[in-house]
């Protein structure tokens, strides 16, 4: 597919093509436009889904007052799902408080076999759980049981603990059934569903009541009644009316699941007058025991599952676990509890009687997590080695059954490390990061994977093994649509040149952006070349003869052959007419018998040499500045324009500039292999604007 995009950033127009289901790299210096391109794709998709305005934030720093250009993509439509790797998922994603990576579990363990066999187990249970799953009563039934515990308080060694809302509601009688005496007036009041509301209406008036005989509410006279309006307030208190209501409303719920005789006596302590007794406090929890251990079993069975039968050789006897004995819940001995027990009781059995199934899809389940544990800790420790790191991951069984992926260090007896974030360097977090990463994109499988230069910071050895790891192995990158931006060239060499055994070989190219243009050139494997390559071809090639002597005295240094042709040309490119022979800390003028060896030398590469010749041109500003102007590479722009500024004095140039002359791009020999820098500009073109600006003051 082909991407263009328009307006974003420093990228005025540009177009990139995009390999579907193979690696792309995009290699380019920095400040082309390689994180913006990634982030405009990101921001297409997030618009399309979404519906957002994402695309605007790339816009142009000089287009912000210009409505008219708007950032824009297009060719990107078949892109439904992304995944990124950069600075935000580290972030978001990785080296979490309880494991690596964020829902390791899922991405490591979990995948269609896994789940394929969860349906196979979860069918074999699914008659317990189809009581839990038919309607809403046992769900009802769980929270009446969870809220009557809850109204017992914290648990004390006797009695009801009484901060408790059953303590609040009670210790002093059921002050709503039994109206004191004087207050029958307020009958209709007191006994409304809302009465907690009218009370607590009630009381913030009755602040006022002495304020006058008139009543502050209807200012009729009430000396005769303000004392029955005052016992209100010393009787009732709406937070204690409402506890009180919501207990006798779950007592009413659960009505239907007690014993005749238990249903009696909670109706004694409901009404009672004068407040509970030890005796009946000491029933309640009885009662309060039998209900939280059945609400206990109802939770156990609403969540039975694969974990539940982990062991497979104690399958029965686990299942056997989960029935109730409806003996051991004598305040709970209705008819309809023990239907509901004996359907349940029954769904067990028949259960039971499957047991030599389900052990054995648990056995397969259990192989299988099993295997997918020790592959991907195999998997993950093998590039650690290779990588050089001290580490080890393990993937550790939780106390609800499932795995987390854990770091270990070797030097620390194999023990888990906590607070991963902070041991770690920087290098190493993003190596562990990107390896994490790989993992994650795998199970999510999105329509493009981006990478953003992800490998630049590490030395060979690692950046070997994190390439490795992410696109030669079958649970990798490999067969996915990757897009990898990079200012590193060495993913190349190893991929398209030295390894195409072992690698699929990669879509490559190189992007440039000259003045807001984004402009793709394709890498193919010719295009791999040595230093020494790269120069001959040169000096056969270039037109200019001032850039054949730069590129011949480069083979020399290269090959260690600083003779008198080396010499003499070092000579002409620092404009001396009489060439000087340089030995060791002295120099002295060359003789005519070394000039003519020299000279020699030179010619058997570069026939049309001549110094004199060569000393009238290089000393011509007017001669070399058109040369300068002429030339479209920028490479050799550089040179000719360090040529240009030879023994001046003035000293106009930047540090910048002076950087990349006399160092970046004067001696590239520490690259084995590299592109030709005459048909690839890997020289900044800001850069060559300088230069630009200068040789033509």
């Amino acid at each position: 597919m082909e991407i263009v995009i328009d307006n974003c950033n420093n990228i005025e127009h540009g177009k990139v093509e995009i390999t579907k289901g193979i690696l792309n790299i995009k290699y380019a210096i920095n400040g082309t436009g390689k994180t913006t391109l990634s982030r405009a794709i990101c921001a297409s998709l997030a618009d399309r889904t979404n519906g957002t305005s994402s695309l605007s934030a790339l816009t142009p720093f000089k287009a912000h007052n210009d409505d008219s250009i708007i950032p824009s993509i297009s060719g990107d439509s078949s892109i439904n799902n992304i995944q990124v790797f950069d600075e935000a998922y580290i972030n978001d994603f990785t080296f979490q408080p309880d494991e690596l990576l964020k829902g390791s579990f899922d991405i490591l363990i979990r995948d269609e076999n896994y789940d394929s066999l969860m349906k196979e187990i979860d069918a074999l249970v699914s008659e317990i759980k189809l009581h839990f799953a038919e309607g809403n009563e046992i769900d009802a039934l769980i929270k009446d049981f969870t809220e009557l515990n809850e109204s017992f308080g914290r648990p004390v060694r006797n009695g009801v603990h009484a901060a408790s809302p059953l303590a609040k509601g009670f210790k002093d009688g059921n002050k709503v059934t039994n109206i004191p005496e004087g207050l029958e007036v307020y009958k209709d009041f007191i006994q409304a569903e809302d009465n907690f509301k009218w009370v607590k209406w009630q009381l913030e008036g009755s602040q006022f009541i002495d304020r006058s005989d008139n009543c502050p509410y209807c200012i009729h006279d009430v000396v005769d009644s303000k004392g029955t309006i005052k016992k209100v307030s010393e009787v009732y208190n709406s937070k204690t009316i409402q506890n009180l209501n919501k207990i006798v409303a779950v007592f009413q719920r659960l009505d239907k699941y007690f014993s005749d005789e238990t249903k009696v006596n909670i109706t004694k302590f409901i009404d009672n007058i004068d407040g509970y007794t030890e005796e009946q406090v000491h029933y309640l929890n009885e009662i309060k025991s039998q209900v939280s251990r059945l609400n206990d079993r109802f939770n156990q069975l609403k969540k039975i599952d694969f974990y539940s039968f982990k062991d497979v050789d104690k399958v029965i006897d686990e299942l056997r676990g989960y029935k109730i004995d409806p003996d051991l819940y004598t305040h709970l001995r209705s008819e309809v509890t023990l239907d509901k027990v004996g359907t349940i009781n029954t769904s067990i059995d028949e259960l039971i009687a499957k047991a030599g199934v389900l052990q054995g899809k648990v056995s397969i389940q259990n192989k299988h997590i099993e295997k997918l544990v020790e592959d991907n800790k195999k998997t993950i420790n093998s590039f650690l080695k290779n990588a050089g790191y001290k580490y080890n991951v393990d993937l550790i069984e939780d106390q609800n059954g499932k795995h987390r992926l854990k770091l270990i260090h070797t030097d620390f007896n194999n023990n888990e490390i906590d607070e991963v974030r902070t041991k770690l360097s920087y290098g190493e977090r993003n190596a562990f990061a990107l390896v994490l990463f790989m993992f994650d994109a795998v199970k999510r499988s999105p329509d493009l994977i981006i990478l953003d230069d992800p490998i630049s910071s590490f030395d060979k050895n690692k950046k070997y093994a994190i390439v490795e790891m992410l696109f030669r192995a079958g649970n990798s990158f490999r067969d996915k649509t990757v897009l990898l931006l990079t200012h590193d060239f060495e993913p190349i060499v190893d991929m398209l040149y030295h390894h195409t055994d072992k690698f699929i070989p990669p879509s490559t190219s190189f992007i440039e952006n000259k003045n807001g243009q984004l402009l793709e050139k394709r890498i193919d494997k010719n295009e791999v070349q040595t230093f020494v390559q790269i120069n001959t071809q040169n000096v056969k090639d270039s037109m200019c003869i001032l850039t054949k002597l730069v590129y011949l005295r480069r083979l020399y240094e290269i090959s260690n052959s600083k003779g008198l042709g080396y010499q003499l040309i070092s000579n002409a490119l620092h404009k001396r007419s009489t060439p000087l022979l340089f030995e060791s800390d002295s120099s002295r003028v060359m003789t005519e018998a070394e000039i003519l060896k020299g000279t020699n030398e030179i010619l058997k590469d570069i026939p049309e040499f001549d110094y004199d010749e060569i000393i009238i041109q290089i000393t011509n500003d007017e001669v070399v500045r058109e040369l300068y102007n002429n030339c479209e590479n920028n490479y050799e722009k550089l040179h000719l324009y360090r040529i240009f500024y030879a023994n001046k004095q003035e000293n106009i140039q930047t540090d910048i500039i002076q950087k990349f002359i006399n160092q970046a791009f004067h001696i590239e020999n520490d690259y084995i292999y590299q592109l030709n820098p005459t048909k690839f500009q890997t020289v900044p073109q800001y850069v060559i604007d300088e230069c630009d600006a200068f040789i033509n003051l």
